[in-house]
């Protein structure tokens, strides 16, 4: 029996292994590391299914350097609760253990951003920030986190969400790392998904928040994560992150080879 302060996973069995021993060896093989970690202001990973992007994400968590406090933005994909949705304790459990939640930091985000609210609701079945635990419970060890479902793509709301976000990380007395969960293009030929994705990444590795924005709405572009990676973005500029880089990009035809009818994955470093 899980205990009611404890969210049991949502997509266990579906997005990733349901059983411990299964997860645990799928995570260990998808974290691949090509030379000495890095350290990290923040970082972009997928949230599809783990046949489908787990290597990709495995390859982001393999690059860097992990704390043991993060706060992981994710989209809102049901449209349920709060427009900016927080989870203020307890922890999250997946088949691997509790992942606890960061009630310090928790408490102050809320401080310094009041339209970010404690909202259940908002999380119960989303699955964006639940798939990447597995992969901090393996990586990372003991750390606690802040899950921030962002519901709302206002611009200025997500420049606000940013600027608060990058003024807790910055009072911390220790390292937060900022994950932003996000797919890219969603179910268009791998030719176009590819093209589409180009527009996105390119004003990421930039660090220019508006310009994603911008791409995002002039070219189509149906990546379900843009809200809170302008929020990422917002933040990690203000806390002096340079250049981004892309540490890998695929699509789900690299896996079922249907080029007719993808999803675009792209792993992103920011420090």
């Amino acid at each position: 029996m899980i205990p009611a302060s404890v969210r049991p996973p949502a997509v266990a069995g579906r997005f990733y292994p349901g059983d411990r021993a299964e997860l645990a060896a799928a995570v260990d093989q998808y974290l691949h590391a090509e030379g000495q970690p890095q350290r990290a202001i923040a970082c972009l990973a997928p949230h599809a299914g783990y046949m489908y992007s787990g290597h990709v994400a495995g390859a982001v968590y393999g690059a860097i350097e992990l704390p043991r406090r993060f706060i992981i933005l994710g989209p809102n994909h049901g449209g349920r609760g709060e427009p900016l949705a927080t989870w203020a304790a307890g922890a999250w459990a997946t088949p691997l253990g509790n992942a606890v939640i960061d009630a310090e930091l928790a408490a102050n985000l809320t401080d310094a951003l009041p339209q970010l609210m404690q909202d259940p609701l908002a999380h119960r079945s989303e699955h964006s920030i639940e798939v990447q635990l597995p992969f901090l419970q393996r990586a990372a060890g003991e750390f606690a986190f802040v899950p921030i479902c962002v519901g709302t793509a206002e611009f200025e709301v997500l420049m606000a969400l940013g600027a608060a976000i990058a003024a807790v990380v910055e009072a911390a007395d220790e390292p937060i790392l900022l994950v932003c969960s996000s797919d890219m293009n969603h179910y268009e030929p791998d030719a176009a998904t590819r093209a589409k994705d180009a527009h996105a990444i390119a004003p990421m590795l930039g660090l220019n928040a508006g310009a994603l924005a911008e791409a995002v709405g002039r070219e189509r572009i149906s990546m379900c994560g843009f809200a809170p990676a302008v929020a990422m973005l917002a933040a990690g500029r203000i806390l002096g992150a340079g250049a981004g880089k892309l540490v890998k990009y695929a699509t789900s035809a690299d896996v079922n080879h249907d080029l007719s009818y993808c999803v675009g994955y792209a792993g992103m470093t920011f420090a």
